[in-house]
């Protein structure tokens, strides 16, 4: 079973596929998984911190002050400027400025530590930048809200953000109990047996959450492929500009991670709290967004590289 987990890990890229193209011809198969979606999440930040652990998590304190200046850029500076030129041409109210706008307000995806570690990165500065960029999140988004009131109720946001920050430090203290009594040493076949497991995870979950797009590209393609070139430019777009500008500036184990995140935000939080995500084109929007996200450990591949030491 170990060395079945460890092959997963090795090819974890082509399992992140894999869950591309069975949320597209499995609808069925996406919409069972849809309403499992929080606790798979869940799950999966659960397996993050059992990688991570405790130790690794409170070293990664030292850089706590660069992780609190790519937090307030990304879900502060960022949104907000977005916002300046979506008014500028006259676009605060379309689909596409309320969809881009939540996106960059949202934190980092819970899966962002499982790419940078399918790209051969370590995790621990993604996971630093989740924790802290969801702790701050009832903070960054009041700005953003309140400056586009098309973007819904600010209390339900708030309450949305406070749920998932209760969530997520849930999962991980248990995930940090966990490591401390039954995995204090997780080294060689034991470790990439558990980056297999949340190569699997990854892959279920992005065919739930993709529940929409199927039936979307047959009744309206023209509109998905709008979406979805718009998406693939400014997620591919954000990573590569964060990588040029963060590496004149960030430690080189954080540049990768720190790029990740830019355009790969929890930008599903806000569905279960904002009546506006609740049209169908956020709902394309959020279908089409899992696209880039999971080919990041492809394409993105050759312009991040690989590290000299193992993660």
């Amino acid at each position: 079973m170990l060395v079945a987990l460890g092959f997963v890990a090795k090819h974890g890229r082509w399992a992140l596929v894999l869950g591309l193209l069975g949320g597209l011809v499995l609808p069925e198969l996406a919409q069972a998984l849809k309403p499992w979606l929080a606790e798979l999440v869940l799950l999966l930040l659960f397996l993050t911190g059992l990688r991570v652990g405790h130790r690794d998590a409170l070293l990664g304190l030292k850089g706590v002050r660069r992780t609190l200046a790519v937090v307030l850029s990304y879900q502060l500076a960022l949104p907000l400027l977005a916002l300046a030129g979506f008014w500028l041409f006259g676009l605060a109210g379309s689909p596409y400025a309320i969809a881009f706008t939540l996106m960059l307000a949202a934190p980092s995806v819970t899966g962002s530590p499982n790419i940078s570690i399918l790209l051969g990165h370590a995790p621990e500065p993604a996971f630093r930048l989740l924790i802290l960029g969801t702790a701050l999140l009832p903070l960054t988004v009041i700005p953003v809200f309140w400056f586009s009131p098309e973007l819904g109720d600010l209390n339900a946001a708030l309450l949305a953000s406070g749920k998932l920050l209760l969530s997520i430090w849930a999962a991980i203290g248990l995930a940090f109990l966990t490591r401390h009594i039954a995995l204090p040493e997780l080294e060689g076949e034991r470790r990439a047996a558990l980056d297999g497991v949340m190569s699997i995870a990854l892959a279920v979950i992005v065919i739930g959450l993709m529940s929409a797009l199927g039936p979307a590209i047959k009744a309206i393609p023209l509109e998905v492929g709008k979406w979805l070139a718009l998406v693939l430019v400014v997620n591919f777009g954000l990573q590569a500009s964060a990588y040029l500008l963060l590496g004149q500036n960030m430690v080189e184990e954080e540049v990768v991670p720190f790029s990740i995140v830019a355009g790969n935000r929890n930008v599903a939080l806000f569905f279960v709290a904002l009546p506006v995500t609740q049209s169908p084109e956020f709902l394309i929007f959020l279908g089409c967004y899992q696209i880039p996200m999971y080919l990041t450990v492809i394409l993105m591949r050759p312009l991040f590289g690989r590290p000299s030491t193992e993660c």
